[in-house]
Parts: C-alpha cells; sequence; structure tokens
C-alpha cells in the first residue's frame, strides 16, 4: 500500500503515546504523537541512535536540553539529537499534543521527482 491516513484521535484516547509508525505502517523511521496533560512534568531521557524532532502541534511544551530551558507553543520545533539528554513537559493549562519523529542514518537527499512535467515551473517558483 503506497498511503495510509489516520488522525491523533483516531490512534487512542486518554494520555500518553499515540503509536503513528505502527498504526501507518511506516517503515523509514519512528513516529509517534504525545498527549500530556496540563502541568504534566516529563522525564529525563535520551536514545543511542535516534535523534528526534518534535513539533508542538497543540499547547505549550516546556523543553529542557543542555541546562537551557525553552517554552514552545502551536507550531514550534526542536530538534535533539541522539545521546543528549531532554526533557519535555507540559507547561500550559490545557492538554500538550507533540508530534514526536525519530530516525537515524542521515538524510537521503532530494529525490523528490515530478509525476506531471508540466508541473515544473510551478514547483520552481513555489517558496522562492
Amino acid at each position: 500500500m503506497g498511503s495510509t491516513f489516520s488522525s491523533i484521535d483516531d490512534l487512542g484516547e486518554g494520555y500518553g503515546f499515540r503509536k503513528i509508525r505502527k498504526a501507518l505502517g511506516i517503515e523509514a523511521f519512528g513516529a509517534n504523537a504525545l498527549v500530556f496533560p496540563p502541568g504534566h512534568e516529563g522525564f529525563l531521557h535520551y536514545h543511542d541512535l535516534q535523534d528526534e524532532l518534535y513539533f508542538v502541534h497543540s499547547g505549550t511544551a516546556r523543553f529542557k536540553v543542555e541546562g537551557a530551558e525553552r517554552l514552545l507553543g502551536p507550531g514550534g520545533l526542536c530538534h535533539v539529537t541522539a545521546t543528549t539528554p531532554r526533557k519535555i513537559s507540559n507547561a500550559g493549562k490545557d492538554d500538550l499534543v507533540l508530534l514526536v519523529v525519530g530516525g537515524s542514518g542521515g538524510y537521503v537527499e532530494r529525490d523528490e521527482h515530478l509525476v506531471d512535467p508540466d508541473d515544473a515551473e510551478r514547483r520552481s517558483s513555489f517558496g522562492r
């Protein structure tokens, strides 16, 4: 199957992990959603191999990394290398919803191919 669709709500209820990778059949990288209740204190942790990218979907996240603390709201991004300890907590009065993408092995370079050659000009001007 070339594509799968879901939503965070479809992947579970309550607080904690929502396993995106398994539910959608992703094999190239890790992906989870995390839902924290207001005031939830996270756990200081690190990984052996997997870098992580955190995206704040909703709420306010407190990131503690390398002795620094940073608050991020919706749309906020944080990348942490594998072996760097990090702690993520809910600093807000509402639920915190995070998308976490993890991987190891490096960037595969840009390998996009347009199906319709007529889209080439429009694609090249997008985002300039």
